[in-house]
């Protein structure tokens, strides 16, 4: 594991990186757009040489064997994934959830495409590379992120359908390829050394269609990332949107070279179709694991709100108040069926071809589902709690001002709470619920993996007892009964994605593909 201040050097690497509403940022080390997040990442690594972190973050002491962190093991049983995950959500709730891709979730990217490619194209050419690669992503820390590899609106509504695809190869060498296009949204890159794009994205090279990982730094590569989340600049009132703001960003292409070792044979060989594995539990491979993680940061995420509604709670001296009891309890059960999701997918896994472990995938759909369901409810209840004190609260300068403090502290202080306490709390649960920076948090989960839809399709596809369940209760009737075959409900093709419509020359619109991408 390398430290902090070496991720901070490597990001010092001439990378092209736009914010819109702000222009070129020269060194995202020291930028407000970026520096907050990049101390953070440095922060994250250098847990790793904490003492008071390693039990957490490291491999149990094993004599004569070097500790290796959590975040880059491979997992082999279920014990290995309920360690990791005890992992993500020590560091993942120190954000309030915010921060959801870090080196820790490359490293499952980087596992998912060795699986894939083991499962599918099967040369040993193929897998030493996508090996190889994982390995070196584990020796160095290097930071990986994800894209789905989704086009841009602008190339959606391209008029000629063979130019709406995000990526296009430009030609084949003998030491690898290169591409163009640009792709749409996705978490984490300036802050990034590596981009996989994914199925959405790949070109075809050959008879095979192929996805690859891009360097941030690439010549040719630009980053233009979303405008940053409006904060107050003093982070008393912005305890959280002040660190945390991914800068979700388009990539841009032009003439990118990407050398073989970085190109994955991941896609299904021409005409594979029918049994496994192919079928639809297993046909979300390289996302597996990452579905995983973002369940993680979608509980932290919960549980900090439940945190903060107990603490208001106290604050507002409404422990012995039935209906805020009543709230409480609310969050306690979406916070607790996630909790029960995870540790269920966690001890029922499933095994991959070359003896990896990933969580059970149904129970992961359960609880992504049940968050979604429940998530703008969760906020709701944390707006409800403290009532208007959430909307006037004063800042520490407030309280420091020597005309208003005498006043302010008699406004907002007593119950056990200095008016600089109760201040500090009610700041932060504004920011956490009411800020730009819990609008965008919303916005994009609400749209990440399809939504609430897809994740019931996924679900469908994944659940594999229809059978079991439904000739289960036939066998307790004394007569013969036909037998019940549901393998249809699994396998019917999902329904398409919202698509947009091109107006042709005419004026009548003609359609186009879909105008969502999966972005994880």
């Amino acid at each position: 594991m390398r430290t902090g201040a070496e991720y901070l050097e490597s990001l010092r690497d001439g990378r092209k990186v736009w914010v819109m509403g702000e222009g070129w940022v020269d060194d995202v080390t020291t930028h407000p757009a970026t520096s907050a997040m990049v101390r953070e990442y440095v922060t994250w690594y250098d847990r790793h040489f904490d003492a008071a972190w390693q039990d957490v973050l490291l491999t149990s002491p094993q004599a004569g064997e070097e500790r290796i962190p959590l975040a880059f093991l491979v997992p082999t049983s279920s014990d290995d994934l309920r360690r990791m995950g005890k992992s993500y959500t020590a560091t993942i709730f120190l954000s309030a959830g915010n921060i959801t891709h870090t080196p820790a979730y490359g490293n499952l990217i980087a596992l998912g495409i060795l699986d894939a490619v083991q499962r599918l194209n099967p040369s040993p050419a193929y897998v030493t590379t996508a090996a190889q690669y994982r390995d070196w992503i584990a020796r160095t820390g290097r930071f990986l992120t994800f894209a789905g590899g989704g086009a841009t609106i602008g190339y959606r509504l391209r008029e000629d359908p063979n130019e709406r695809a995000s990526m296009r190869l430009i030609k084949e060498t003998d030491a690898g390829i290169v591409v163009s296009g640009k792709i749409g949204m996705h978490t984490s890159v300036p802050f990034a050394e590596d981009v996989y794009i994914g199925t959405i994205g790949a070109v075809t090279c050959g008879a095979h269609r192929v996805t690859f990982v891009v360097p941030v730094a690439a010549p040719g590569v630009t980053v233009v990332c979303r405008k940053m989340a409006v904060r107050h600049q003093n982070p008393f009132i912005a305890p959280l949107s002040s660190r945390f703001d991914e800068l979700d960003a388009q990539m841009w292409l032009d003439n990118v070279f990407i050398p073989w070792d970085r190109v994955f044979f991941t896609e299904p060989p021409p005409g594979a179709t029918g049994p496994p594995p192919f079928e639809p539990r297993r046909g979300q491979a390289i996302t597996s694991w990452l579905f995983w993680h973002q369940l993680y940061c979608w509980l932290s995420k919960a549980e900090f709100t439940l945190g903060l509604a107990l603490a208001c709670t106290d604050a507002m001296g409404l422990r012995e108040d039935p209906q805020t009891i009543e709230y409480l309890v609310d969050l306690v059960v979406d916070v607790q069926t996630v909790s029960s999701c995870i540790t269920a997918a966690e001890r029922d896994p499933e095994g991959t071809q070359a003896g990896y472990c990933f969580p059970g995938l149904p129970h992961i759909a359960a609880g992504s589902i049940a968050m979604l369901k429940a998530r703008q409810r969760i906020t709701e209840i944390l707006r409800i709690l403290p009532g208007s004190s959430l909307v006037v609260t004063p800042a520490d300068t407030d309280l420091a001002d020597p005309e208003m403090a005498a006043g302010l502290e008699e406004s907002f202080g007593g119950g056990g709470y200095t008016a600089l306490q109760r201040a500090a709390l009610l700041q932060m649960a504004w920011d956490h619920i009411s800020s730009d920076l819990d609008s965008r948090e919303s916005a994009f989960e609400l749209h990440a993996n399809g939504g609430l839809p897809t994740w019931r399709n996924r679900l469908r596809g994944w659940f594999d007892r229809y059978n079991e369940l439904a000739n289960g209760v036939l066998s307790l009737l004394d007569i013969e009964m036909p037998s019940i075959d549901m393998t249809s409900i699994r396998i019917v093709p999902q329904g398409p994605r919202r698509s947009v419509s091109v107006p042709a020359r005419d004026g009548a619109n003609s359609p186009t593909q879909s105008a969502s991408s999966t972005t994880t």
